[in-house]
C-alpha cells in the first residue's frame, strides 16, 4: 500500500532582534531533520539566512519565517516582513552582480543560484498578514510545483 506524505508548514514569529536570524536557522534544522529533508539544509539555510538578514537590517518592524512542503521532497523558505518594498533581488529585471570589491549586495545573487525558483507578494491588504511582503525561494528538485 502506498503512503502519501501529507503537506506541511511551519511559521515561526520572530522579535526585531540581531539573534532572530540564528534562532530561525537552528529551527529550520530542526524542522528539515523532523521532515528527513536534511538535504536541503544547506540551501534551506543560506536561503532563510539572507532573506532574514535583509529583513533584520532593512525593514523596521518584526518579520517571520515560513517553511512548507506542499510535495514530498521539495521546500518552500519564505519570509515576510513588514516593509511592501521589494528588494531589487526580487524585481523582474535581475540586478548585475555588484564589483567584487563591494562589501554587500551579494546574497540573493547566491539565492538565486541555489534555488529552483524564487518570488515575492506584496500584501496590500492589512489583516492576518499586516501588510508588508512575503519573499519565497523554492528547492529540492526539478518536480514543477
Amino acid at each position: 500500500m502506498a503512503t502519501v506524505s501529507p503537506s506541511w508548514n511551519y511559521t515561526l514569529h520572530l522579535p526585531r532582534d540581531p539573534r532572530a536570524p540564528g534562532i530561525a536557522r537552528g529551527t529550520l534544522r530542526l524542522i528539515l531533520a523532523a521532515h528527513d529533508l536534511r538535504e536541503l539544509t544547506p540551501t534551506a539555510e543560506l536561503v532563510a539566512g539572507e532573506l532574514l538578514a535583509n529583513s533584520h537590517c532593512h525593514t523596521k518592524g518584526p518579520y517571520s519565517l515560513r517553511v512548507l512542503s506542499p510535495h514530498p521532497g521539495r521546500l518552500r523558505v519564505a519570509v515576510w516582513d513588514t516593509d511592501p518594498k521589494v528588494p531589487p533581488g526580487f524585481s523582474a529585471d535581475k540586478d548585475p552582480v555588484p564589483p567584487p570589491d563591494t562589501e554587500g549586495g551579494r546574497g540573493l545573487h547566491l539565492v538565486r543560484a541555489c534555488v529552483d525558483e524564487i518570488g515575492v507578494s506584496v500584501l496590500r491588504e492589512l489583516g492576518a498578514s499586516k501588510g508588508g511582503k512575503l519573499l519565497w525561494a523554492d528547492c529540492g528538485g526539478e518536480a514543477a510545483w
